[in-house]
């Protein structure tokens, strides 16, 4: 009986998975199962670390508006100023308060200044 030689799908799937995981140590880069169980585990990271590095920065966007506002007591606090700035529909979300916060206090003085006026 003749040999049958196999297929290159599967040695083709097992290269593929082996280039995702050429950057582990050890024998997660070597081994065909540790290499499947690590490239499962990485994805499952992955994707859980989307929405708490999105948690992560609006909780520093808070932090920074919240430090700039009570530094100089323009505002008594980050709640009020938001809370304002939606009834006044100012539409700026927190991302760019935080940047106005950091790169031009004064700025952001006129705009909570702005606010208090219009009460």
């Amino acid at each position: 009986m003749t040999r049958i030689k196999r297929g290159y799908i599967a040695r083709r799937r097992r290269t593929k998975i082996r280039l995702f995981a050429s950057t582990f140590r050890g024998a997660h880069s070597r081994l065909t199962r540790t290499i499947t169980q690590q490239k499962i585990r990485a994805l499952v990271s992955a994707h859980r670390d989307r929405g708490r590095q999105k948690r992560d920065f609006r909780r520093l966007w808070i932090t920074r508006i919240n430090a700039v506002i009570r530094d100089n007591k323009v505002y008594f606090s980050y709640s009020k100023l938001i809370h304002n700035l939606y009834k006044r529909q100012l539409l700026l979300n927190r991302k760019i308060l935080a940047q106005i916060a950091i790169l031009n206090k004064s700025c952001l003085y006129m705009i909570s200044n702005e606010i208090i006026k219009i009460k």
